[in-house]
């Protein structure tokens, strides 16, 4: 998730200090502040019903050969990534694929 200063669209001199469940974020370009929440919600609809499942890290190992490399957790949307939710609980308990995979690249002509 970019976080970026809501005023002046800054994204790296940002600083922040927590409290509870809320972060008090100051632009230091130009001196904003704002609250973020830190229950995650759907940067699509705005919801909060969200899922964290395993994604596969893919990557190309030798000749046409994919290899999983690792997983990392991201969160679904029970509304708007309904269709992945369905597809990685048919598959359980594999990771979820990503929606693209490393192409195995042509080697060009000498």
């Amino acid at each position: 998730m970019k976080i970026v200063c809501p005023q002046c669209d800054e994204s790296d001199d940002l600083a922040g200090s927590r409290a509870g469940n809320i972060i008090n974020l100051t632009c230091g370009t130009c001196g904003h502040r704002w609250p973020r929440d830190l229950n995650a919600k759907c940067e699509v609809c705005g919801g909060d019903d969200l899922q964290t499942v395993p994604l596969a890290i893919v990557e190309k190992s030798r000749g046409t050969q994919l290899s999983m490399v690792g997983t990392r957790p991201i969160d679904l949307c029970s509304v708007c990534d309904a269709e992945k939710l369905a597809k990685y609980h048919r598959n359980r308990p594999n990771p979820l694929l990503p929606d693209e995979l490393p192409t195995i690249g042509k080697t060009p002509e000498t």
